[in-house]
């Protein structure tokens, strides 16, 4: 039923309790003195331990101790030839399952281990379903994260904790092949090259496999891949300094496949902000995504102090084009108009569709002098540029573009947008195919076309 050591000095006393439990089914191993005790826990698994209280060099307290401090979960019973309370306080204090006085009878001992086993088995048990209901909550929390800094964090950190992991490293997987998403508990110094060589490894992997090979002061390595579908969409490599937990695969296995969930779901929303954010036609960022950004640059820019500009873009002469063309001409050239304004600014810097024909550059860490000669790079550039070649049209566009820079003219967004409008509008009243400097002079332009567009912030 049970393995048992028994550990008592009195040889007569082990052959005889041995007797007792080994008549019930139990498998007994007996010793004599708390350092054999030592020496055969070290070695074996037991159940349960039977220790007497007085023991050469020692004492049964000191077995008690030594097997709720190394082998938590197996229970002690204490037996004594002492008939006082103090004793058996301390020991049952001290956490033995039961105390039992000397002689002991067969069905006193059997009764006291079998209730001993009961114990045990219903603290693993209770031990279990804690565990499990924590792993079931830690699911929870990652599938639900849409925060992808967050979702690396809760990720590593259920893993490490519920799966008994010394180390772990999340590797996701993007188009151009799989990344570190986040690493918890690896020592600096091994990362770079761990990681590295961990991605190298797994860049074909789709089971679940012990990893060898690796520079890592670790043992063992158990990569487990994100799976949603048919993609893998990353990797959760836990690394263990011992065998780790018996449930570890288990609990492993089930907090990755919440991860990959949770990744199926940031790629969704990602594409449900895209929708949200982005213009349909040219695929610019929209108004909404306009007055976000620029809500966060001016606070931005506030704290650090740092300058940022617009720029406001209007089309000559776009109704003539629709007019003379038609509408799926005109289409068609505002989303080339596009992709020649982004290819005149910076990665960082973001071109939005503001409605019809206008367009808004909003420029990083730029001052009024660095937006002149950006501004100027889109005028000439729009000038020199043949549009609809392909369809054999060859248009030639011009534009006219009103610059304000944060916080040289205004210091708050609405103010900002409004003299780089007004800017822009003199251009419209003049030569048009210009560029022009905001002033707080400078004339509004019609109240119909200021209305065209609402803020949407």
């Amino acid at each position: 039923m049970a393995r048992i050591l028994l550990v008592d000095d009195e040889k007569i006393a082990r052959t005889l309790y041995g007797d007792y439990l080994t008549a019930v089914g139990h498998a007994v191993t007996a010793v004599g003195t708390l350092q054999d005790a030592r020496e055969v826990l070290a070695a074996d698994r037991f159940d349960a331990v039977v220790t007497d209280l007085i023991l050469p060099g020692g004492d049964g307290m000191e077995v008690l101790r030594y097997v709720r401090e190394r082998h938590p979960g197996v229970e002690v019973v204490v037996i004594t030839g002492l008939e006082k309370v103090a004793p058996a306080v301390r020991a049952i204090k001290s956490g033995a399952a039961e105390y039992l006085v000397k002689p002991v009878a067969p069905e006193a001992l059997q009764h006291a281990v079998r209730r001993a086993l009961t114990t045990r088995d219903l603290m693993q048990e209770n031990a279990s379903l804690r565990r499990h209901v924590a792993m079931l909550e830690a699911g929870q929390r990652i599938a639900t994260t849409l925060d992808r800094e967050k979702l690396a964090t809760a990720t590593a950190s259920a893993l490490q904790a519920m799966a008994a992991a010394t180390a772990v490293v999340l590797l996701e997987r993007d188009a151009s092949g799989l990344r570190l998403q986040g690493t918890r508990g690896l020592p600096s110094e091994v990362e770079e090259s761990l990681v590295a060589t961990l991605i190298s490894q797994l860049a074909d992997a789709r089971a679940p496999r012990e990893l060898e090979g690796l520079d890592a002061s670790f043992p063992r390595a158990l990569s487990i891949p994100a799976v949603e579908g048919d993609a893998v969409l990353g990797h959760a490599v836990l690394f263990f300094r011992g065998a780790g937990a018996e449930w570890t695969g288990e609990t492993a296995g089930y907090l990755v496949r919440n991860w990959a969930l949770a990744l199926r779901n940031l790629g969704r929303f990602a594409a449900v902000e895209d929708l949200a954010y982005v213009d349909d036609l040219t695929r610019l960022f929209n108004t909404r995504y306009l007055h976000m950004v620029l809500d966060r640059e001016v606070q931005d820019s506030l704290q650090m102090q740092r300058p940022f500009s617009l720029l406001f873009l209007d089309l000559d002469h776009f109704k003539s084009i629709n007019d003379t063309h038609g509408h799926l001409v005109g289409s068609k050239l505002l989303v080339e108009t596009a992709r020649v304004v982004k290819g005149c600014v910076r990665d960082p810097d973001v071109v939005a569709r503001y409605g019809g024909d206008e367009y808004v550059v909003l420029l990083r860490n730029t001052d009024s002098g660095g937006a002149l000669k950006v501004a100027e790079r889109i005028r000439r550039t729009m000038e020199t540029h043949r549009f609809l070649s392909r369809e054999g049209l060859s248009l030639g566009v011009t534009t006219c573009i009103g610059v304000a820079s944060f916080p040289e003219h205004a210091r708050d967004k609405a103010t900002l947008l409004d003299l780089s409008d007004r800017a822009m509008y003199r251009g419209k009243r003049g030569t048009r195919n210009v560029v022009y400097m905001a002033a707080m002079d400078l004339e509004a332009p019609p109240a119909e076309r200021r209305q065209a567009v609402p803020d949407r912030s």
